[in-house]
């Protein structure tokens, strides 16, 4: 792929792909073995906010379709230093097999490249790597450190035991060592609060949020004295029509609509209606978001089970806040869908013992909801309950319930979890909403706003 070819936008953002694609040719002619998939492979995650390649640490950009995105300048300068380093292939580091130290509390997404290679090791020493393949030899996980492949500059040297030694140049080494000592330095500086320069007293991750200078970590005391409660003031607004405004809304403001906690980072809104919500955190806009296999096909995680028991007044608040919902007494597809799994699903589930243990009998499977048709045809929609990874099958259907069967089950659930909630709904209070709902039409004439 030349540099012209390179799919690329006017602000200089590339995707994910097409970033995988221009590494290779980037480090061609390098004597560091670029990885083919250096974006979107193990151990790279794009959703903990950045890419490592070499020693440089590589930003990541979510936009509006969740989709993620990296500057191409970043990418290209973390090439050319990769370019600048010479390998002698005679001069190799021992890496494995080794014992190596644990530091105590390791942060899940550091490098920490010496302990992931003792682990792959670990994993095929029993196989003669000669006669497999990576793939056969149980790997298929960590292809790439840094965007290097290490496994075409891997020398294994047989033993006379059954287990052989892996080494790596030492240049290879150096280059890997400063990548975790940039990323290291980069997780700690995220611990600290940007405005007092105090480590924050609650959990890291909740006190991340998105400025206008990109993501930042604010203490509870800092973040406490300046979030302004969300007094409703998008209630109503399309989002389609939110986003095409370019407004210049500051979401971080806000404290999140739904834990009442940590600042607010994204607009939630009804994909079924199209309208906003309100204003929420990180942690709550992914906790609420079904676990999707398909369209229209969802794992009913424990995770997402909990929404519908310790907290089902805030979400069914928060749910109701779009007027489309409110007027019909119902919840979006996906979620309707999965609380009728939890109703009339869950107490179908089978069950089995647990083997070499006295703890009883525990659910099977993974619950599992599907639906055909559509809210807006009711009489042909209908929703599958099914178990996966059963024992006693690998694909067991519990029951099928028709959607308006499963509207009035939320009916009654509503009014006895949530009796406000259930007060404020109906379509007598809300004559003005339409009776059909325009789809949200994404405006894709320009990029799309760092907020939304």
């Amino acid at each position: 792929m030349s540099q012209a070819d390179t799919p690329s936008r006017a602000d200089g953002l590339l995707t994910l792909a097409a970033a995988d694609a221009l590494w290779p040719e980037l480090l061609s002619n390098s004597a560091v073995p670029a990885a083919l998939e250096a974006f979107t492979s193990l151990p790279a995650d794009a959703r903990s906010g950045h890419v490592l390649l070499g020693s440089h640490l590589v930003p990541t950009v979510q936009d509006a379709d969740d989709r993620w995105h990296v500057q191409e300048v970043d990418v290209r300068r973390a090439a050319a230093d990769l370019r600048s380093v010479k390998v002698n292939r005679n001069a190799l580091v021992h890496i494995a097999p080794c014992i190596v130290p644990s530091t105590g509390q390791e942060d899940a997404q550091a490098l920490r490249w010496r302990q992931r290679l003792d682990r792959e090791w670990s994993r095929v020493r029993d196989h003669d790597l000669h006669d497999l393949s990576w793939q056969q030899a149980g790997n298929g996980d960590l292809r790439q450190l840094a965007g290097i492949d290490w496994r075409r500059a891997l020398v294994v040297r047989p033993k006379a035991e059954a287990a052989h030694t892996w080494w790596l140049p030492r240049t290879l080494t150096q280059v890997l060592d400063a990548a975790e000592r940039t990323e290291t330095q980069w997780l700690l500086a995220a611990r600290v609060c940007s405005r007092c320069g105090a480590y924050p007293d609650d959990r890291p991750e909740a006190q991340r949020m998105q400025t206008g200078r990109g993501q930042q970590t604010i203490c509870s005391a800092c973040s406490n004295a300046t979030l302004r409660p969300y007094t409703r003031e998008l209630e109503g607004l399309l989002y389609s029509a939110l986003s095409k405004k370019r407004s210049s809304l500051e979401v971080s403001g806000w404290r999140c609509a739904v834990c009442q906690e940590a600042a607010a980072s994204v607009i939630d809104h009804c994909h079924e209606h199209g309208y906003v919500r309100a204003p929420v955190c990180q942690a709550c806009n992914t906790r609420e978001r079904p676990n999707y296999l398909y369209r229209n096909d969802i794992y009913v995680t424990d995770r997402y089970v909990s929404l519908f028991h310790s907290h089902a007044q805030d979400w069914l608040r928060h749910w109701h806040r779009c007027p489309g919902c409110r007027a019909r007494t119902t919840l979006p597809l996906p979620h309707l869908a999965a609380l009728t799994a939890v109703l009339v699903g869950a107490p179908m589930r089978p069950t089995h013992r647990v083997p070499h243990s006295s703890r009883g009998r525990i659910p099977c499977g993974e619950l599992r909801a599907s639906w055909t048709g559509s809210h807006n045809q009711p009489r042909s929609c209908m929703i599958t309950l099914s178990v996966d990874y059963c024992p006693g099958g690998e694909h067991r259907i519990l029951a099928k319930v028709p959607y308006r069967t499963a509207v009035d089950r939320f009916r009654t659930w509503l009014a006895e979890m949530a009796p406000e909630v259930a007060a404020a709904a109906g379509p007598s209070r809300y004559d003005t909403v339409p009776a059909q709902f325009r789809p949200v039409i994404p405006d894709t004439s320009s990029p799309p706003p760092s907020l939304f």
